[in-house]
């Protein structure tokens, strides 16, 4: 086994994309901002476009929870996944200091098992290994697992970790999983890991692929406008939680005026949204907007084309 870790750190000193910035830190604050900014992104959107303006207009977890949510979620626009931002917020109004003990991160909110992981063992250098995505591919085609149980791969990835030095060996395994252990056309003479793969003769077949149906969710979208003003309000429900968005109607107005349709692809369904324009002879909504108030406003990207939209027929008129 310390050939093998010896092995992953050489790799990972030739071959790691070490400049990134979280990992040239010690500060748990930006290390948990970047894992919580990773989940579901890609690291070249996180690093050119958010990482640093987020770190610029909240550089502290205090100044952060001090800091309104309008504000954070108004930064972390087009990232998605806004519960991310949301609970980043509410823990900086709990904690102004991240606790280094694994259970205590978890109890905080939107932090799971893996984050909490994350932070231990890239901000504390504590030897307990993580469990992304790229990671969980990795150890499936070491030991030859189709389908494991989480409880199966954390055994697994507690087995293999290199407890006396696990920052290097945990960013090393994310990076081989990115660059190398590859979902398809893995190239495993190039991995440090090759001589204790055993699924290495096929590495398509672990883990099993699920076949994932993606249902359409079908919406009626109206832009409600007085005295050259459009309403929004803030959602409050669980889905894109704090943002501004258009109304959504089961059915719009007689009187609205169809603009076009609009989509948006999410993890889980697609949104198509049919779009209707509709003037009010007096003020039935609660709050108003002109157009350059609500590009101030934190709004989703399925309301930034709903306004495009809205924007391309005005033009046309």
């Amino acid at each position: 086994m310390k050939k093998l870790h010896r092995n992953i750190h050489n790799w990972y000193q030739h071959h790691g994309r070490q400049t990134l910035p979280w990992r040239n830190t010690d500060e748990p604050y930006y290390i948990y901002l970047s894992e919580v900014m990773l989940q579901q992104t890609q690291v070249k959107t996180v690093y050119e476009r958010y990482y640093f303006p987020f770190i610029e207009r909240f550089p502290t977890l205090k100044e952060l929870g001090e800091s309104k949510l309008d504000d954070v979620l108004k930064m972390w626009e087009g990232l998605g996944y806004y519960n991310r931002a949301k609970n980043l917020h509410k823990t900086a109004t709990l904690v102004h200091e991240l606790p280094s003990d694994i259970e205590e991160l978890i109890k905080l909110p939107g932090i799971g098992k893996n984050t909490a992981h994350a932070i231990a063992a890239f901000a504390f250098h504590q030897p307990v290994p993580i469990m992304e995505a790229n990671v969980k591919r990795i150890l499936c085609r070491i030991y030859k697992l189709k389908t494991p149980t989480e409880k199966e791969l954390w055994e697994y990835a507690y087995r293999l970790v290199d407890r006396d030095n696990p920052f290097d060996y945990n960013q090393a395994m994310m990076d081989i999983g990115a660059t190398i252990c590859l979902p398809k056309n893995a190239q495993c003479n190039l991995c440090p890991l090759e001589s204790i793969c055993q699924g290495k003769v096929d590495p398509g077949l672990y883990p099993m692929k699920k076949k994932r149906l993606v249902p359409t969710r079908e919406e009626h979208i109206v832009i409600h406008s007085y005295n050259d003003r459009l309403s929004l309000s803030q959602r409050s429900g669980k889905f894109l939680h704090g943002l501004w968005g258009f109304e959504s109607m089961e059915v719009p107005p007689c009187a609205a005026e169809y603009l076009g349709e609009v989509s948006h692809a999410y993890t889980h369904f697609k949104l198509n949204c049919k779009v209707y324009l509709y003037y009010e002879s007096s003020p039935e909504q609660i709050h108003y907007f002109n157009l350059d108030e609500i590009r101030e406003l934190a709004i989703s990207k399925v309301d930034e084309k709903i306004l495009k939209l809205l924007e391309k027929t005005i033009e046309t008129l």
